[in-house]
């Protein structure tokens, strides 16, 4: 896998990866930045979610669960003190769908966390990762 940034201006760069696809990089106004893209570690939230969703909705198509609508959110708190890494993460997961079964969830859920999702297996090697989901019955 190969990615890059390349500079535009002040703190404003635009992250390219091999697939060819772009995403806009920016600082907040507060550190000198235009507010103008994903800040970094937004995106490793991103990453984190989208590695870990992807990974659930297919074991739970699989597993023929009538899913409706399906969300991942990261909460990440972070340090006070540069470098600002992140010291907990909680993933959620909600589940919409028809008579969805709660023991196929947790097994997507662990799944993903112990065998599927490399954005969790590495981090969880630095970071305490929660995990907790719900299910909406339409």
């Amino acid at each position: 896998m190969d990615t890059r940034v390349t500079w535009q201006e002040g703190l404003t760069f635009t992250g390219t990866a091999g697939s060819g696809f772009s995403v806009p990089l920016g600082a907040s106004a507060e550190v000198g930045g235009a507010d103008d893209g994903f800040r970094p570690l937004e995106l490793m939230g991103v990453s984190l979610a989208g590695c870990t969703a992807m990974d659930v909705i297919s074991i739970l198509k699989k597993k023929r669960q009538d899913v409706t609508a399906f969300e991942v959110r990261v909460h990440a708190e972070r340090a006070q003190e540069h470098p600002r890494i992140f010291t907990h993460i909680k993933i959620e997961y909600i589940v919409t769908g028809r008579r969805i079964d709660p023991a196929a969830v947790e097994r997507a859920l662990e799944l993903s966390k112990t065998t599927y999702c490399p954005a969790q297996a590495m981090l969880a090697r630095v970071v305490e990762i929660e995990l907790s989901y719900q299910i909406i019955e339409v």
